[in-house]
């Protein structure tokens, strides 16, 4: 049994505005064997999407490699426009050493809204990914339900979007469920209406200009 521990602590601050919230990065950024164009900070594996979608709606010119200078880039961007990162699984345990949500086992959780609490000027949390097993969301509303909080629905187009009152402060905070940025939801972007209609119109459009798309809008209000 592999003992799946997120490697990096909750990247919030003051100022911070936004939540990007996922699960747990691939198992190598646990043990330390990442690749030569990994990069060792939230979302950095050579194989997810997140950064490239973001360097492609803010024109960021990151690089992609196990350097201190990528890290840095990301970190500064993060700052600058006022987006947190803290993802929602603290540790799981795996029978097969691979990055599957559906894989994670006696997963312990964050306690999210202890963060979102705290840090006052927050609001909007970013999912990546939906309300499927072992989802960043599914486990936020698994925290939510003993105490009684519900998530109210806005939207239930995709990406579906939420509000929920805090239950300490009462200030409201609302959800998006954005398309995981990763290869695994791939198959679930090719089954969506309106991936379709873009790839009738324009045979060259793939799934990660989907996903430019779709996340252009979050991220840059």
């Amino acid at each position: 049994m592999f003992l799946h521990t997120h490697p990096y602590e909750p990247f919030v601050f003051e100022q911070a505005e936004k939540l990007i919230v996922g699960t747990l990065p691939p198992p190598r950024f646990t043990t330390g064997e990442l690749k030569a164009d990994d990069v060792d900070f939230c979302y950095g594996s050579r194989n997810g999407m997140l950064w490239p979608i973001l360097d492609r709606i803010f024109d960021l010119g990151l690089v992609y490699e196990n350097t201190h200078l990528a890290i840095e880039q990301r970190k500064n961007f993060l700052l600058a426009n006022k987006i947190g990162v803290c993802d929602i699984v603290e540790s799981a345990e795996r029978d097969k050493v691979d990055a599957s949500d559906l894989g994670m086992q006696n997963v312990r959780l964050r306690n999210l809204l202890h963060y979102l609490e705290r840090y006052r000027n927050l609001k909007t949390v970013l999912f990546m990914g939906g309300n499927s097993k072992n989802g960043p969301e599914y486990f936020f509303r698994k925290l939510l339900k003993p105490i009684g909080v519900k998530l109210e629905t806005i939207s239930e187009e995709v990406p579906r979007i939420y509000q929920f009152q805090l239950p300490e402060t009462g200030r409201k905070i609302q959800t998006v469920s954005l398309t995981a940025p990763s290869g695994a939801a791939n198959r679930a972007v090719g089954s969506l209406a309106s991936y379709k209609r873009m790839k009738a119109a324009d045979a060259d459009f793939n799934t990660l200009d989907f996903r430019v798309l779709q996340y252009r809008d979050f991220f840059l209000s």
